[in-house]
C-alpha cells in the first residue's frame, strides 16, 4: 500500500514538471516582437492597429491588422490613452493578462507548499501518535542487580503467609493443576501509604523467579479514547509471552474507580480501559501462569466488577506494623548504620506507634543525617530523639522573633492543657515530650501523646481523645478568658471534628442518632447538629476537669515557661 502511494506521488510530480516545461516551451514559441513606442504611434496614426491590451505593467501588447504576430511596446501609462485608441476605432482590452507560464508557476508553487504542509502534519501526527501509544511494558526485574525476597520485607508476616501459596503455584503449577485448582487471577494489596505493598509485589516475583511487569494505574489514563485499552492489551500480551509472570499495577484506583450511571460520556476512555482490564483478566486460560497484583490505599473506591471472584480473587491487607514488626523494620534498616550500643531498639519500636515502614526508614535516615552533620562516629539516642520530633512537628525554629516572647505564656498553658488532660483522661498513654519551642512547620509547640497498640477503641476512649484535643483551647479560655483565646487550636479542632463525625455517623455511638449510618441519609445539617452537641458536651467536661486541677495546670505551664521542654519523667513529677 505504501509502495503504491509512493508511485502515485512520483507520477503526479512528473506530470506537473512536464506541464511546467511544456508551458515554458509553448510560451517561448509564442514570444512577442518588441517595437518602440514611436513606431507604435506611427502605426496608430496610419490606422494599422487592430487591438491593444492595456495593463498596469511596463509593456502593453497589440496586434496589427492582417498580421498574426504578437507585438509589445512600452506602456506610457498616461491618462487619455484609452480614449485616443477608441476614437481611432482600436479594440481595447483592459486588465492584467497572465501568461501560461505564470499560471503554471503559481499552480506549482501552491502545490509545493500544500504538499510540504501535508507531509509536515503527517509526520507530526505520526510522532504524536507514537508518543501517545508508546508504553514501556518491560520486565522491571531484568534491570535489578539482586531480586527481592520476603527476607527484604520486614514485618507483615500475616500478608506473607497469605501470599505464600501464590509463590508456590508459580513455582510448581503442576502440583495444583493435578488437583483441578486454578491460579488466582489477581491479588489486591490494600492498606495505608508506605506500608510496603510495592515491595511485597516485588518480593513475590523474586521468590517465584518470574518476570515482574510494574506499571501505575495512571499510565493507562489518557485523553485519547482507546489508548489506555490498547496499553492494557499490550501489557498482558507481553506478560503471556513470558509464560510465567507477575503484573503489578500500582495505584489501581486511578484506573478502576466505581463506574456510575450518570457519567454522560465524560469518562469513556477510563471505562474502556477498565473494560479492557476486566476482559484480559477473564481471558486467562488454565495454562497461563500470570498473576495480576494491584495495590491501592482506597479499596472502597474500586469498581465491584474488579473485586468479584475470577478477577481479583484475593484481598490482602498490608497494614501498619505492630510492635514486633516495627522492631523488625528498625533492625532491618539499622543494618547499614553505625548505631551506638546504648540505643534501645525495643524502646524505639514502642515510640513509633502508627508509623508505617516508610516512615520508620525515614526516621532512621533523619537520625543518620543528624549524626553525620554533628560529626559523630555513631548514631546516638539524641540523634534519634531529634529525628523523631522533627518528623512529628518539623525542625526547631532558630529565629523565634520578638512575638514568641510575648506568646510564650499562652503557648505554655495551651500545651500544659493537652498534657494534663492526657494524664487524666488517657492514663494508659505515654506522654514522652512537651515543648513550647516553635517549629519551621508553623507549630507553636507540641505534646507527644503515644497510645498503646489496640485493634479497637472503646466509646470512652474516643470521647477521651476528643477531650485531649480540646484541652489546649479550654486551658486558654480558663486562664486568659473567652475573648483572649487564639488560633493555635486550629489543628486540635480539626482532629476533634473528625473523631466526632466518625463517632456519630459510622460507629453508632450517639445516643440520639442511634445505630444508624448517618452518612447514608445525606442530611449534613442533622449530622452537624449531632456532632456539635457531642463536642460541646465534652468541652464542658474538659473545662470542669482543668478547673478542678488548676494547680497542676499552673505547675506544668510555669515549668514550660522556665525550661521550654519537659520529658515524661519531669511531667510525672509535676502532676504526682
Amino acid at each position: 500500500m505504501a509502495k503504491c502511494k509512493n508511485i502515485i506521488s512520483a507520477v503526479a510530480l512528473a506530470s506537473l514538471v512536464a506541464v511546467f516545461f511544456g508551458a515554458t516551451v509553448k510560451e517561448k514559441s509564442k514570444s512577442a516582437t518588441h517595437i518602440n513606442y514611436v513606431s507604435f504611434v506611427e502605426k496608430l496614426d496610419d490606422g494599422l492597429i487592430k487591438s491593444v491590451a492595456l495593463t498596469d505593467g511596463s509593456t502593453m501588447s497589440f496586434q496589427i491588422i492582417n498580421d498574426e504576430t504578437a507585438y509589445i511596446t512600452d506602456n506610457p501609462r498616461v491618462d487619455g490613452l484609452k480614449e485616443e485608441l477608441l476614437l481611432k476605432n482600436v479594440e481595447v482590452v483592459e486588465g492584467k493578462t497572465t501568461s501560461v507560464i505564470e499560471i503554471t508557476q503559481t499552480i506549482l508553487s501552491l502545490l509545493f507548499f500544500a504538499g510540504a504542509f501535508y507531509f509536515v502534519i503527517k509526520a507530526t501526527g505520526k510522532a504524536n501518535a507514537k508518543s501517545v501509544m508508546a508504553f514501556d511494558a518491560t520486565d522491571a526485574s531484568s534491570g535489578m542487580k539482586e531480586l527481592f525476597s520476603f527476607g527484604d520485607v520486614a514485618g507483615n508476616e500475616e500478608a506473607k503467609e497469605s501470599l505464600g501459596d501464590i509463590i508456590d503455584f508459580l513455582k510448581n503449577p503442576e502440583k495444583y493443576s493435578s488437583h483441578g485448582a486454578r491460579v488466582p487471577r489477581g491479588v489486591i494489596l490494600y492498606g495505608p501509604p508506605g506500608t510496603g505493598k510495592t515491595l511485597m509485589a516485588k518480593a513475590i516475583a523474586g521468590e517465584a523467579g518470574v518476570p515482574f511487569y510494574a506499571v501505575s494505574g495512571s499510565d493507562f489514563v489518557q485523553v485519547y479514547v482507546g489508548v489506555g485499552a490498547n496499553r492494557v492489551r499490550e501489557l498482558f500480551k507481553k506478560a503471556r509471552q513470558s509464560g510465567k509472570a507477575v503484573i503489578f499495577i500500582d495505584e489501581i484506583d486511578a484506573l478502576g474507580k466505581k463506574r456510575g450511571g450518570c457519567d454522560m460520556g465524560g469518562n469513556d476512555e477510563r471505562d474502556q480501559t477498565l473494560n479492557a482490564l476486566l476482559t484480559e483478566m477473564s481471558g486467562f486460560s488454565s495454562g497461563e501462569n500470570v498473576i495480576v497484583i494491584a495495590a491501592t490505599n482506597r479499596i472502597d473506591t474500586l469498581d465491584d466488577a474488579l473485586l468479584r471472584p475470577g478477577r481479583f480473587d484475593r484481598r490482602v491487607e498490608v497494614g501498619l506494623p505492630d510492635h514486633a514488626a516495627r522492631l523488625s523494620i528498625l533492625n532491618h534498616h539499622a543494618k547499614n548504620k553505625p548505631m551506638a550500643e546504648n540505643v534501645d531498639m525495643d524502646a524505639l519500636a514502642g515510640e513509633t506507634v502508627y508509623f508505617s515502614g516508610a516512615m520508620i526508614e525515614n526516621y532512621l535516615n533523619e537520625a543518620s543525617i543528624s549524626s553525620a552533620k554533628a560529626g559523630r562516629e555513631f548514631i546516638e539516642t539524641q540523634d534519634l530523639r531529634d529525628a523523631y520530633y522533627t518528623i512529628l512537628a518539623g525542625a526547631e525554629k532558630k529565629n523565634r522573633g520578638e512575638s514568641w516572647a510575648r506568646e510564650k505564656r499562652v503557648t505554655a498553658f495551651h500545651e500544659a492543657g493537652h498534657a494534663l488532660m492526657g494524664k487524666i483522661a488517657t492514663p494508659e498513654n505515654t506522654i514522652s515530650k512537651i515543648t513550647i519551642i516553635p517549629s519551621v512547620s508553623g507549630a507553636g509547640g507540641f505534646c507527644v501523646n503515644i497510645p498503646p497498640e489496640k485493634m479497637f477503641l472503646t466509646k470512652t476512649e474516643l470521647r477521651a481523645q476528643v477531650m485531649v484535643s480540646l484541652a489546649g483551647r479550654a486551658s486558654e479560655e480558663l486562664v486568659f478568658g473567652k475573648d483572649r483565646v487564639t488560633t493555635g487550636a486550629v489543628n486540635d479542632i480539626q482532629k476533634a471534628t473528625s473523631i466526632a463525625i466518625n463517632y456519630v455517623s459510622e460507629y453508632g455511638m450517639s445516643e440520639s442518632a442511634g445505630l444508624l449510618d448517618m452518612a447514608q441519609f445525606g442530611d449534613r445539617s442533622r449530622l452537624a447538629d449531632e456532632c456539635r452537641e457531642l463536642v460541646d458536651e465534652l468541652y464542658a467536661q474538659t473545662m470542669a476537669m482543668l478547673t478542678e486541677n488548676r494547680a497542676k495546670l499552673d505547675r506544668i505551664a510555669n515549668a514550660l515557661i522556665e525550661r521550654e521542654s519537659l520529658d515524661a519523667t519531669e511531667l510525672e513529677a509535676l502532676v504526682a
